[in-house]
């Protein structure tokens, strides 16, 4: 048998792509789980919404977005696993990120914000 788990949540998927980790993440009730990633490499950050349990398709979104300039990256439809991914970059600037799974909403606004130093080499 196997072992007991504390409440079951949706894991990473690496949707995103190799270079990309969790640097932030939300869970959207017992549905799943928003993702927020970021590269390094690349400095964008991208965002995957996935469902705890796979199964018939259900209306999902990934978003991602900043305030200034007003920019949102969005990814809706009806998914049986995850949306997205969507990218953004956003170096030096804070991000609001969400994740949508059958109406539920999860996310945050205004977080992981990227710091003037992260751009000097």
């Amino acid at each position: 048998a196997a072992a007991p788990k504390a409440a079951a949540a949706a894991k990473y998927n690496g949707a995103c792509g190799g270079g990309y980790s969790v640097v932030n993440s939300a869970q959207i009730g017992t549905k799943g789980t928003v993702f927020l990633t970021y590269s390094s490499a690349t400095g964008k950050n991208c965002v995957v919404t996935v469902r705890t349990t796979p199964g018939t398709a259900v209306h999902m979104t990934a978003s991602l977005g900043f305030a200034s300039p007003t920019t949102t990256v969005s990814d809706t439809g009806y998914y049986t696993t995850y949306a997205g991914p969507v990218y953004l970059d956003a170096r030096g600037l804070c991000v609001t990120w969400r994740g949508e799974i059958s109406g539920e909403v999860a996310g945050k606004n205004g977080t992981n914000c990227g710091s003037l130093a992260a751009n000097r080499r």
